[in-house]
């Protein structure tokens, strides 16, 4: 990177609101996480020079699409800005991130309002889950199956098994981790949801089967929601460091990412993986490079991650591909509490997307957003103690699109 990029801070809704049943939409979440994150963090309208929107199904859950425009719609004070739209899918927003990044290491822009927003409740369950199966090569993926998403993590649990072997109480346990971090975070989608003992067991009743491999607590949630963060150059977050009585070094910034791609269909990932030792190479690759920007060796220089659970399955593979266990071996790390609160690298402690929530086109701002909170101890609740380096994992599809930051604070220690 040419120079740094600074989280000057960031807004949230809240992911347990259903937008629709009071008679609000998509528009409603632009306009509220976009006024929020400029009273949050107090930077002003007319000091914006860029924005960048994070969405993948507006069309689709809303018939609305060109976002980019709809950002001064609502906030008329920000007319005249350039704005775009970003689509990868539940990677959407991260696309966002990496693409103001660019313009403040080009010396484009120094101050930049990055915002990911989703809206599914408007819609039958069934329906939302319709609509995301845009994120597949549709009519190829050669998976039989009622609910795209679910069957094909599902498969990838079965991959599993097949390589490494798999129990599937490990999965039970991601899940039951990611409910109860859940219930610490005031803006998780799930965090009153009451859950008994058999829960997070593979009782028929309790956990009933989705599609094979895939059971009901292994599945994130139809959510309703918007993140936003500012981004700044390091000049324009030194000034607003000190008019507001705070040091550069007490400020967030991403010192690392990684971001790459492989091809739709799910089962081709598959076989393009069969002589490596990871099922999915390019998302270790990702996850590497964003180490080698940040100038850190992996997990044992992180305080804590941030990382995609669409489904149960998919931080199962996150917690091998970022080197927390050897290849296959992740129930290593939920056997041994490693990904715990207390764990040598704890994961998820917003809830992740199965407690907090998953508006798919949010996603990635809020892993960025959540992460800057930890490094400047301003995540409440859900603080790891003194954590000062955090990375995110956002995955879009069937790990098609495949995105990393770290984010960390200046001082450590």
């Amino acid at each position: 990177m040419t120079q740094a990029t600074y989280i000057l801070g960031g807004y949230q809704t809240d992911f347990a609101r259903a937008w629709s049943r009071q008679g609000q939409d998509l528009s409603d979440m632009v306009a509220e996480a976009v006024n929020g994150v400029l009273d949050a963090v107090q930077v002003k309208a007319s000091e914006i020079e860029s924005i960048h929107v994070g969405n993948a199904f507006g069309e689709l859950q809303r018939q609305q699409a060109h976002l980019g425009s709809m950002v001064a719609q609502m906030v008329p004070e920000l007319n005249g800005v350039a704005a775009m739209r970003h689509e990868g899918a539940c990677a959407s927003s991260s696309l966002g991130v990496l693409s103001a990044m660019a313009e403040i290491e080009s010396g484009r822009y120094d101050c930049v309002l990055v915002l990911g927003v989703e809206e599914f409740k408007n819609t039958s369950g069934h329906e939302a889950s319709r609509n995301q199966n845009a994120a597949s090569w549709q009519g190829h993926e050669g998976i039989e199956c009622q609910y795209m998403w679910p069957a094909a993590f599902g498969a990838v649990a079965q991959e599993y098994q097949r390589r490494y072997g798999l129990d599937r109480k490990y999965l039970n346990r991601i899940a039951e981790l990611n409910y109860g971090h859940a219930r610490n975070n005031p803006l998780a989608q799930t965090r009153n949801w009451q859950f008994n003992e058999l829960s997070f067991t593979d009782d028929e009743e309790a956990n009933p089967l989705v599609e094979p491999g895939t059971r009901r607590q292994d599945c994130g949630q139809v959510t309703d929601g918007a993140a936003a963060v500012i981004l700044a150059s390091e000049a324009f977050a030194r000034s607003y460091a000190e008019r507001n009585g705070l040091q550069l070094q007490d400020i967030a910034r991403i010192t690392g990412w990684g971001h790459r791609n492989s091809v739709l269909r799910l089962k081709d990932k598959f076989e393009l993986s069969r002589e490596s030792a990871y099922v999915f190479p390019h998302l270790r690759q990702t996850i590497e490079d964003a180490w080698g920007r940040a100038g850190i060796q992996g997990t044992q220089d992180l305080d804590g991650i941030e990382t995609h659970d669409c489904f149960t399955t998919t931080e199962y593979v996150a917690i091998d591909h970022f080197g927390l266990t050897p290849p296959g071996q992740s129930w290593q790390a939920v056997e041994d509490g490693s990904i715990d609160r207390d764990g040598r690298c704890p994961v998820n402690m917003s809830g992740g997307l199965i407690g907090c929530g998953h508006p798919v086109g949010a996603t990635g701002v809020r892993m960025v957003l959540d992460c800057a909170r930890q490094v400047t101890g301003k995540a409440g609740a859900t603080q790891i103690p003194k954590a000062r380096r955090m990375q995110t994992l956002n995955i879009g599809g069937s790990f098609g699109t495949v995105v990393s930051f770290v984010i960390e604070q200046g001082r450590r220690g």
